[in-house]
């Protein structure tokens, strides 16, 4: 009997919850592995299939889209879609969808657990432990910043950067914030001000980014915008990699310009700046934003409604172009 389910490409493994479900609505181009496909095995997936679903380490160009000519839409396992040629998406009259509102939370949360672990120097005090090497409480022991009180600076005021102010309510936190249309936030509390980027960047004590990476947003922060910050502040990306100069981020935290990073992405994803894991003054993490199970299954769960709308002939819900 001949399957008529639409084919689905995977560019990647998904959790339990989500693949039970691809596998009773679709049939699947092949069997998807937890690593990044090669970009020939990303393009001849692509090829073969009615739909697909990808990541944002999946590169996908302008030639691979239009020689994608069967595929219908690109479901983006992700808020952000920089990993897409949009122009070419355009001219091909292609269809991407994002997974926006279902990792705000997540992200928000991973971020306060970054301000944390950076300012109260968590990793290396775990470090401590775990070396067999501590000898007992001291009054000078691995001494952090203040949390509480302090300023915090949001760049990016969408969903995630709204998130992550919501929380600084408990710690008593004023927050400053810069965005690209600051006459659009007239809802906002009036506990939040809005600043100008160097203005924001000299008042507050911790910095968090959380703005879409577009040629625009490339390196926003640079050696420049890294001097404009207190020598006690920290800086904190759980956004995109490439917003940050992570050179300029090395160079200042080696010379005492800014007191510490939390880093959630990188500019060369899975590679990072050889100086980085040097750093005490850093927290690195594995670009796990959203990695929470209900995060990544909701994510999963978003893909497969925008393929199946798409492919019933409806308009997709998170359509991005």
């Amino acid at each position: 009997m001949t399957d008529r389910r639409p084919t689905l490409y995977l560019s990647r493994l998904l959790p339990d919850p989500v693949m039970a479900v691809v596998r009773e609505r679709f049939q699947l181009v092949q069997e998807p592995l937890d690593a990044l496909p090669t970009p020939l095995a990303l393009r001849e997936g692509l090829c073969q299939a009615d739909a697909a679903i990808v990541t944002l380490g999946d590169l996908i160009d302008a030639e691979t889209i239009h020689a994608a000519t069967r595929l219908k839409i690109l479901a983006n396992y992700a808020v952000g879609y920089n990993n897409i040629d949009l122009a070419a998406v355009r001219a091909r009259g292609l269809i991407v969808t994002n997974t926006p509102d279902v990792l705000t939370d997540a992200t928000a949360d991973l971020t306060w657990a970054l301000i944390l672990a950076t300012a109260r120097r968590i990793v290396e005090g775990d470090a401590l432990v775990r070396s067999g090497q501590w000898t007992g409480w001291s009054p000078t022991q691995l001494m952090g910043a203040e949390v509480s009180g302090k300023t915090l600076g949001i760049i990016g005021m969408g969903r995630i950067g709204q998130a992550v102010a919501q929380r600084a309510v408990g710690f008593r936190m004023p927050v400053r914030y810069h965005t690209r249309q600051p006459n659009a936030a007239t809802s906002f509390p009036c506990e939040w001000a809005y600043r100008s980027l160097k203005d924001l960047l000299g008042e507050s004590d911790m910095v968090t980014i959380h703005v879409p990476l577009t040629p625009n947003t490339h390196h926003l922060i640079g050696a420049r915008e890294l001097a404009w910050m207190k020598p006690t502040a920290f800086l904190i990306n759980t956004a995109r990699g490439p917003i940050v100069d992570e050179g300029a981020v090395v160079n200042s935290l080696k010379i005492g310009i800014i007191a510490g990073a939390g880093l959630d992405v990188y500019e060369q994803e899975p590679a990072i700046h050889s100086a980085l894991a040097e750093l005490k003054q850093v927290v690195l993490l594995p670009h796990l934003g959203s990695a929470t199970l209900h995060a990544r299954v909701q994510m999963g769960l978003v893909c497969l409604k925008n393929v199946q709308a798409v492919l019933d002939g409806h308009p997709a819900p998170n359509h991005v172009q």
